[in-house]
């Protein structure tokens, strides 16, 4: 006669369906949150289990066990936030400077992906600056996020985030170069950016602009003074970059057709209350 011996609950692991219940784990938590992420790109669960290295059970317990219906059931009970995009009203931002910095940072280094299930947002950036490479991950979250990730590339990484909402957040977003096509700000962004100048000059600056120091030498003397440069190759982001420097009263001018400048004291000074050198 052959006795069946109840296997136990695997450590870390309790056998509570309690929806309130903590589930640990052994891996760490970014595997989960990327395991997510590949989901919700149309990964399938084998190819999950390879890239991250983990067993197929695994990820399948992650994805379709308790603690997906755990995390289910909290998005369910978690309260509905309504979309600026959709509603076309900025007060429906949850954090308004923050989406005027992506904002910036998308039009200079950004890049919405449609094709996938989900949409992903991806805002590139250069592995000298990891500060900025926070401040990026903290304003998709402040914006919309739930997670985002930061996925290594060569000689730069890419601050990414899927969401259904990207789109309407971001309406600039079409085929083809930024520069290729025609780029306007909804009305809706308008009042951001008009609003929120600072931050939006911030994002784009961080993206596509940089803090140096022109030197000069005069009747041997050599002379050194701060400047800031933003430079793209789309027209319509340069005037719209012109116009929020005009709303903040710093004077500019454009060095070559796809770069504009700003060189006296005292809008450099202006731009460095609240831009600075990056890091």
């Amino acid at each position: 006669m052959r006795v069946r011996v109840p296997l136990s609950a695997p450590p870390n692991r309790p056998e509570s369906s309690d929806p309130g219940a903590t589930i640990a784990f052994v891996h760490p938590p970014e595997k989960y949150a990327s395991a997510i992420l590949l989901r919700d790109s149309g990964t399938p669960l084998a190819e999950i289990a390879r890239q991250l290295e983990v067993p197929k059970g695994t990820v399948a317990h992650w994805l379709y066990g308790v603690r997906a219906r755990q995390m289910a059931a909290r998005r369910r009970s978690a309260p509905v936030r309504r979309c600026a995009g959709c509603s076309g009203d900025p007060a429906h931002l949850a954090d308004a400077p923050a989406y005027a910095y992506l904002l910036g940072q998308y039009l200079g280094d950004g890049h919405l992906v449609t094709s996938a299930r989900v949409p992903v947002l991806r805002v590139y950036c250069a592995l000298d600056y990891p500060d900025i490479i926070d401040e990026c991950r903290r304003a998709m979250l402040r914006v919309h996020a739930r997670s985002v990730s930061v996925v290594p590339r060569r000689g730069c990484v890419a601050v990414q985030s899927y969401s259904t909402h990207w789109p309407c957040l971001f309406p600039q977003h079409g085929p083809g170069m930024k520069h290729q096509r025609r780029i306007e700000l909804a009305d809706w962004q308008r009042g951001v950016v008009d609003t929120w100048p600072e931050p939006f000059l911030r994002g784009l600056i961080h993206a596509d602009g940089c803090r140096s120091l022109n030197t000069v030498v005069t009747r041997g003397k050599t002379y050194r003074y701060p400047r800031y440069f933003f430079s793209n190759e789309s027209v319509d982001i340069l005037r719209i970059c012109g116009e929020a420097l005009d709303r903040v009263g710093v004077e500019w001018r454009f060095t070559r057709r796809n770069c504009l400048s700003v060189a006296r004291r005292e809008g450099v000074a202006r731009l460095d209350s609240f831009v600075g050198a990056k890091s």
